[in-house]
């Protein structure tokens, strides 16, 4: 299968999928918040030649090969550099104005594919892990490791990893940084191993790295905080379309979408309604929607995409 809109940098993931829900062939103001390499939308910006899209990440790298990727539609892309958290604020958007939001959760091929980036499990890669690189002066993954006390660690790995035996990964590591700091993967890698023995899978090292990413990037924290601005920033008909790769971002997205979509919100046995007393939009896909087959095996990434669908009243 030949993915669309892939590149060397990165390959989307379900573009058809996310067009259908978005349908910019409507026209009118987009944000992609999360743009990494640009392959979402450049497929809106070709589909909608009357659409016009604002561009939004922290990644100087993605906002350096997407403006390249999309400086052919010129004043229709607008790039901004932010936390998608920020993007509403940081792109100038008034309330009520946009026809589409799309957030891709996930990180890019090229982020992995880059060691120096420390995203990847690889042996000899730095624990850095920062989205924003080192210029938002943000603790990377190995500050993190070497700063945090045990119990703050476990909950890290609980929380962010579900993982089972994270009391003793937090003890484990900080044995090892009372010998030696923690600065390269081999050694969170080491830590792993020591943690839940030699025959760990690669599954469970990408799921405790990936743990270790979502906190050092403050991702759930971000998500937290971009659901409602994302919202108010609907023009009526707008739609909110996530793709979610991590089980608390799905549910996070998945709750908030539930509610903006009831009537009442108020809690049960309560004898007048002091809520709003409205839904605020209807949810466009009931169970979250999953890559094809053919597209998993072209692009291991998109096994555990869960898209999700909202359209504003």
């Amino acid at each position: 299968m030949t993915l669309p809109h892939a590149t060397g940098y990165h390959a989307p993931v379900m573009v058809r999928e996310v067009m259908d829900l978005l349908r910019p062939e409507r026209g009118g103001t987009y944000l992609d918040g999360t743009l990494g390499g640009g392959g979402h939308s450049e497929a809106l910006l070709e589909r909608a030649p009357a659409a016009r899209l604002f561009g939004v990440d922290r990644d100087p790298d993605a906002l350096a090969e997407a403006g390249e990727r999309l400086a052919r539609f010129g004043e229709r892309f607008t790039p901004v550099r932010a936390n998608f958290a920020d993007a509403v604020q940081a792109a100038g958007i008034a309330p009520g104005t946009l026809n589409g939001v799309l957030l891709d959760l996930g990180i890019s091929s090229h982020q992995i594919d880059r060691d120096a980036r420390g995203f990847t499990f690889r042996p000899g890669a730095p624990l850095d892990m920062r989205m924003a690189q080192a210029t938002a002066g943000e603790p990377s993954a190995a500050d993190l490791l070497n700063e945090m006390d045990e119990q703050e660690l476990a909950n890290l790995f609980y929380r962010y990893g579900e993982e089972k035996r994270s009391r003793k990964l937090a003890r484990i590591i900080l044995e090892m940084r009372a010998v030696e700091p923690f600065a390269t993967s081999d050694q969170l890698l080491s830590a792993i191993t020591r943690t839940l023995g030699p025959r760990t899978e690669a599954a469970d090292k990408a799921r405790i790295f990936q743990a270790l990413r979502i906190a050092v990037n403050g991702e759930i924290q971000a998500l937290e905080r971009a659901l409602d601005a994302f919202r108010e920033a609907l023009a009526p008909g707008g739609v909110f379309a996530v793709l979610a790769y991590h089980s608390l971002e799905d549910r996070l997205v998945k709750n908030a979408f539930r509610d903006w979509s009831q009537e009442c919100v108020c809690p049960p046995g309560l004898p007048v309604c002091r809520c709003r007393g409205r839904a605020l939009g209807r949810l466009m896909t009931r169970k979250p929607m999953s890559a094809t087959p053919q597209e998993i095996a072209a692009n291991p990434r998109a096994r555990s995409a869960h898209l999700r669908g909202w359209s504003a009243a």
